[in-house]
């Protein structure tokens, strides 16, 4: 019960969250001739240039992201990430009809339509869901870097030429004035993000202290295809005990905090932010 429990809280503030994001990109930042980033953003791109129905335009742009994270992260993933974006679709879509458009002075509408996104967009990633395409594929970029050459990168270079892309093409193909404003708006809403998730597109290191962690091992070399530092340590109270430490992204915490709730032995876990790796 209290794993259902947790799942349904996880569900209700991914949908509360979507909605956000879709109330503040249908009523704040369209009105205000800003946009969206990452995928969303080509998205409203596409429904500027074809006029073709922004909802659609999202679904089909997103739908490949959402299939192939749910290979690489899971199915609890890709239930969440399928969650979020319908709820983003539909929000946009019942937004959209509704004749509630905020139309202030353009700065304002960036600085709170910005934050309000990033607000939703945190309650998303917080609760194990994504609705938006780029931050998959920058995880999918970073993962495989990780298994060919066993380096951990950030995934903060990715995302930002990602957004400079979309940005670039806004500012050609829509106006200069609507990629400006969706710059900021992109500002804003990432440092609100940063705030709520502590840097989600930064390296996370996973410290774990367990008497029998072969079997976390084995999943992490195996399932994960990462490597961790294994060392002896010994508790106060608890004993002899391993000490594990493994480098992993945002969306693959989630991943290995599942797996590590399935087991019976319960280890004891902190994650801390890492800002940069050096290798020899």
């Amino acid at each position: 019960m209290d794993k259902i429990f947790k799942h349904l809280v996880s569900y209700f503030f991914i949908m509360a969250g979507a909605l956000l994001a879709s109330f503040s990109v249908a009523c704040i930042l369209l009105p205000n001739d800003a946009i969206d980033y990452g995928t969303a953003g080509i998205a409203i791109i596409i429904s500027k240039l074809t006029g073709m129905n922004l909802s659609l335009c999202v679904l089909f742009v997103f739908l490949p992201f959402i299939i192939a994270g749910g290979f690489v992260l899971g199915r609890n993933f890709l239930l969440h990430a399928i969650a979020g974006s319908a709820v983003y679709m539909i929000g946009l879509e019942v937004f959209e009809s509704i004749a509630l458009e905020i139309d202030t002075e353009h700065f304002i509408a960036v600085a709170f339509g910005g934050a309000i996104l990033g607000f939703g967009l945190a309650l998303i990633l917080k609760f194990g869901g994504c609705i938006d395409g780029s931050e998959i594929l920058a995880n999918i970029i970073v993962s495989k870097i990780a298994e060919k050459t066993n380096r951990n990168i950030s995934m903060t270079g990715l995302l930002v030429a990602f957004n400079a892309c979309v940005y670039i093409a806004a500012f050609f193909l829509i106006n200069q004035s609507s990629a400006l404003l969706s710059l900021l708006v992109y500002v804003v809403a990432t440092m609100v993000i940063d705030h709520f998730t502590d840097h989600f597109d930064a390296i996370k290191q996973v410290t774990i202290i367990s008497k029998n962690p072969g079997e976390i091992i084995t999943w992490i070399r195996d399932e994960m295809h990462k490597t961790c530092t294994v060392m002896d340590s010994r508790g106060a109270v608890a004993g002899e005990n391993k000490t594990l430490i493994c480098y992993v992204t945002f969306f693959e915490l989630q991943k290995l905090r599942e797996t590590i709730g399935k087991l019976k032995d319960k280890p004891f876990i902190t994650v801390s932010t890492i800002d940069e790796i050096i290798m020899r």
